[in-house]
């Protein structure tokens, strides 16, 4: 499918239309950045643009579009087919601008914000080609790819200007934010442990998507869909199912760790793990991908002026035959508190002072005159009213019918691009503070040691010299494709 060049280059004026045209037809030249003037009053509509036209991608536009006053205005992605899809579902009533070149949404001046939902291996890249373009910028989750990325786009951020929030979306939902408000009144006491899991066990829960019939390098741009990636011949299922390859994706951990961990940070106000340690293995989805199937991971947190020291396991099973129960449990020394995206149960319980006597304990092996002496002193120690604990009690919460934490996540973004603010619920330090403990995660799978990372300077301090073949370049020599 190519771009409707024509409406494009009449949409800008003569001095713009001639840059971005030059930009874009040098494949290998620097793109042409058209810095965005326009200002948005809350009164105007603000355009978007997605691109990355795959599964999560329409998802994300669909979300979007459930918001008021906004407009879809171009779309961008390397498969033919979901542009036409695109064109089909979203421009009806309009001519909508489609594209394989992702530079061509940048130059346009009616797009006020990218929607940023390619293969991981582009996020870094697109995002900050956007903000130096003047966009505001809604990328997806992981932020990035490798450790060694996120600074570069958080000082683009800062750099721009520009608001920029990172979608991992249910922290933007009515049970995550109730249960962080127990958390901060100190319902369950101080936490020492997290659990969560992610588990699942079925062929498109493991990546395995449907890939259309034309499939075929007349329909799909793999060079760049390859970018930086190592050079190889036309594979569909790289291209349909990336996520099942290290090459443009980050496994497990970056597809559902990093939910689970983007829930825990924002419900305890942390700012992440110092020691980082993963294992898995490829158990059951043996069909040629490069990633584990199975992971589990421990990591650290030291104590804040927030929190104390907690130890968090994340797991995630795709060949769990078993029961399926997906939550997040947070344990403190007074109770716990177990929820979904869309419950939440807390469970109260306090020891009582007295610690007790009897039972499976060393009481019975003293002689009569020691127990007699003993008894004596407990009751001195321990009053009837330190002997008996509250009755444990429970408390739950069920998100109302209507929450809808994916279109509120776009509305917090929204807002605060109209407000002319970065100040979003999930900005790029709060969403790479999240990404990098997952990709650590990778990280110690793929090196077999222990990540040690220091979330406040967010720098890694035992990091592996990058390899040849993975040296980053700036997007002017590469180009986008779908999300699956």
């Amino acid at each position: 499918m190519q771009s409707n060049r024509r409406t494009f280059i009449k949409s800008l004026s003569a001095a713009s239309a001639l840059v971005a045209t030059e930009g874009i037809a040098k494949p290998f030249g620097a793109p042409a950045y058209i810095p965005n003037l326009m200002k948005i009053s809350p009164n105007d509509k603000i355009r978007f643009a997605t691109i990355g036209m795959g599964i999560q991608g329409n998802f994300d536009t669909q979300s979007a579009l459930r918001n008021p006053d906004v407009e879809l205005v171009g779309c961008a992605d390397l498969y033919s087919g979901r542009l036409e899809h695109a064109k089909s579902a979203y421009g009806k009533d309009k001519d909508l601008f489609t594209t394989r070149d992702y530079r061509e949404i940048l130059a346009r001046p009616d797009v006020d914000a990218v929607l940023v939902v390619t293969p991981d291996h582009w996020h870094d890249h697109i995002t900050i080609a956007a903000l130096k373009a003047g966009k505001n910028v809604y990328c997806e989750k992981p932020m990035v790819q490798h450790l060694n990325e996120g600074k570069a786009v958080i000082d683009a951020w800062k750099k721009s200007g520009k608001t920029m929030q990172v979608g991992s979306q249910r922290i933007s939902s009515a049970a995550f934010k109730e249960a962080k408000r127990l958390i901060e009144a100190g319902d369950i006491g101080q936490i020492n442990y997290i659990e969560s899991n992610n588990d699942r066990f079925n062929a498109i829960g493991a990546w395995n998507y449907s890939i259309p019939t034309d499939a075929s390098t007349q329909t799909v741009d793999w060079d760049r869909f390859l970018g930086d990636a190592p050079k190889r011949p036309f594979d569909e299922k790289r291209f349909f199912r990336w996520r099942n390859y290290k090459d443009y994706g980050t496994g497990v951990a970056g597809d559902l760790f990093i939910h689970l961990i983007t829930g825990v940070h924002f419900v305890t106000n942390t700012l992440g793990p110092t020691r980082i340690f993963s294992s898995g293995n490829l158990a059951y989805w043996k069909d040629g991908r490069d990633v584990p199937d199975l992971m589990a991971c421990i990591m650290d947190y030291p104590k804040t002026d927030q929190h104390e020291a907690f130890q968090m396991v994340l797991r995630v099973n795709f060949a769990n035959a078993g029961k399926i129960n997906d939550v997040t449990r947070i344990i403190g020394n007074e109770g716990q508190i177990e929820f979904s995206e869309n419950n939440l149960i807390m469970t109260k319980k306090k020891l009582p002072v007295a610690p007790g006597y009897g039972g499976y304990d060393s009481f019975f092996t003293f002689t009569e005159p020691v127990q007699q002496e003993f008894v004596k002193k407990y009751d001195a120690q321990y009053p009837a009213d330190t002997r008996t604990s509250e009755p444990v009690k429970e408390v739950r919460f069920e998100a109302p019918k209507n929450d809808d934490p994916s279109a509120q996540h776009f509305a917090d973004f929204f807002d605060n691009v109209r407000k002319g603010s970065q100040g979003t619920l999930e900005d790029p330090v709060f969403g790479f503070r999240a990404a990098a403990p997952v990709l650590a995660c990778n990280e110690s799978y793929f090196e077999q040691k222990v990540v040690h990372w220091d979330p406040i300077t967010m720098t890694q301090t035992n990091a592996t010299a990058p390899t040849s073949t993975k040296k980053k370049k700036l997007a002017s020599t590469k180009a986008i494709t779908n999300k699956a």
